[in-house]
């Protein structure tokens, strides 16, 4: 077992080991004593945690008398429609299930980690890759269902024989996309769990909680900015002057 194991992933690691064998299979990897890695069975949490409390949320939705639980949340949606609208214009309103889900997704990821004995999905790069690589192909798909054979026309630039140039430009352009969202949300909260790690074990309480709440800071920064660059680049890439 690693040493690093977690406490959740060790039962996992011994119980649904068959389980995990079966899904990395798939991509060709050999089965191996212990598949599960402490990054994917956070993901898994964090995904039930977030099932598990829109489910409570849904029967207590009401138009009439609405909770603070359910207030709450339509703040979160006033707030992420708001952005949408003024990143994205009129149509930022249908785009609003995809932003909102990657901004919770990420919160939740990010602040996780400040419950002893879990840590932080986002302090793994795979997995703010995986979430980097949801928003490029999204905002490509956007635009090629919105301005079709069009869409990659304007690769090539406005002048058909600037092709040669702007084309590999744009390429390299958009590749640098999900490299940028996943080095910087991984590093963000690699450098601030290991801070909060490091007081932790050498000091008592009262000095922590201070990183602890700069770790709070950063991890809603960090989900805001993702969520904000998704939406710039999905405004881009609907923007009707293509």
């Amino acid at each position: 077992m690693p040493e690093s194991e977690l406490w959740i992933t060790k039962q996992f690691n011994d119980y649904l080991a068959g389980a995990g064998n079966t899904l990395t299979g798939l991509v060709g990897r050999p089965a191996v004593a212990r598949p599960w890695a402490d990054f994917i069975v956070m993901q898994i949490v964090v995904a039930v945690l977030l099932m598990v409390l829109f489910a409570l949320l849904r029967p207590r939705l009401s138009a009439d008398r609405p909770g603070s639980f359910q207030q709450f949340f339509e703040l979160i949606y006033e707030f992420i429609h708001g952005q949408a609208e003024d990143q994205v214009g009129h149509d930022g309103a249908r785009f609003v299930p995809f932003f909102g889900t990657i901004f919770i997704f990420i919160l939740v990821s990010n602040l996780i980690g400040l419950i002893p004995c879990f840590e932080s999905p986002t302090m793994n790069a795979s997995v703010t890759c995986g979430c980097a690589l949801a928003v490029f192909f999204y905002y490509h798909m956007v635009g090629a269902g919105t301005h079709g054979f069009a869409y990659v026309k304007h690769f090539m630039g406005p002048l058909w024989w600037l092709a040669w140039l702007m084309l590999p430009i744009e390429v390299v352009s958009h590749l640098a996309r999900p490299l940028s969202l996943t080095v910087r949300l991984y590093a963000n909260m690699f450098a601030g769990e290991q801070v909060t790690m490091v007081f932790l074990r050498l000091t008592k309480f009262a000095v922590p909680i201070i990183f602890m709440g700069l770790h709070m800071f950063v991890g809603l920064i960090q989900a805001y900015i993702f969520m904000l660059l998704a939406m710039v680049y999905v405004g881009s890439a609907a923007a009707h002057e293509h």
